[in-house]
């Protein structure tokens, strides 16, 4: 996430991401401080000193205690002076770090931040917190109305998908003409009914194609396939003549593609 920016009393405050935690500039928050205050002043304190340990030792698994104690020993002593590059090189801290270019400063994370900014006024801490908590909301709206357009998005990429799949994969009427045609095996009767043409027509217009048209298929299509060959197999029975039989197959390789095609619609919804 880019570099955000709040305005507090009249200060601007950057706010950066750092391993998904946000940073406030610690910098920019001293724009708003009446007269010389330098961070190495903040982090001299004694008190200031025992939060960041605290804060460090419940977030950062790999601080260094050792250095930190001999930090605290010296801590609020007058000759002692501590540098926010000094205090994470030291201690391995993560609660603060340093930048350059642009946006550069030191940054602290947003819990070290607040506490800070108590250094540069009770009300200015709070105003922060505020601006803060702001931005958040905002955030959370926008990434909520994001969300919801990419759900609905996808809901409409999914309706274009299936009437997609619908187009292709119902089989079509079959005109009067392949009604009245006389086919010359059972297998092409099928294939007329799901498909709409003969083995041979399949593989004169998919000449570069390896293996036939049932291998081409859709599981889909394989399975009203199958179905239609038991069906055929009970009018063939009945002594029902070809072009009867076409017709019945026919109507019902739309029927059954249609409710396969509607079933796997509704499960996608779901899990949408």
């Amino acid at each position: 996430m880019k570099n955000r920016v709040i305005t507090v009393q009249g200060a601007e405050v950057t706010i950066s991401t750092r391993n998904e935690q946000d940073y406030i500039s610690l910098t920019d928050m001293l724009k708003a401080k009446d007269g010389d205050f330098f961070i190495s002043d903040w982090l001299r304190n004694r008190n200031t000193v025992e939060f960041l340990g605290i804060w460090e030792s419940i977030y950062n698994p790999d601080f260094n205690y050792g250095e930190f104690a001999t930090i605290k020993s010296q801590a609020g002593l007058n000759s002692y002076k501590l540098s926010a590059k000094e205090w994470v090189n030291k201690t391995n801290a993560i609660g603060i770090y340093a930048s350059a270019g642009r946006y550069g400063g030191t940054y602290a994370h947003r819990d070290i931040a607040f506490e800070f900014g108590m250094w540069i006024s009770p009300e200015f801490k709070l105003y922060l917190i505020k601006e803060f908590q702001r931005l958040k909301d905002d955030e959370t709206k926008s990434s909520s109305l994001e969300w919801n357009f990419q759900r609905t998005l996808s809901k409409v990429n999914h309706r274009i998908h299936t009437d997609a799949i619908k187009e292709r994969l119902i089989p079509v009427l079959l005109t009067a003409e392949q009604k009245s045609v006389v086919y010359a095996n059972e297998a092409d009767i099928l294939n007329v009914a799901l498909f709409g043409v003969t083995a041979k027509q399949w593989r004169d217009t998919h000449q570069g194609s390896l293996g036939n048209m049932r291998d081409a298929a859709t599981l889909e299509q394989l399975v009203v396939l199958s179905n239609l060959e038991s069906i055929n197999a009970m009018l063939i029975y009945q002594g029902q003549p070809e072009r009867e039989r076409l017709i019945q197959l026919n109507a019902m390789a739309i029927t059954q593609m249609r409710s396969l095609i509607d079933l796997q619609s509704v499960k996608q919804l779901r899990k949408s």
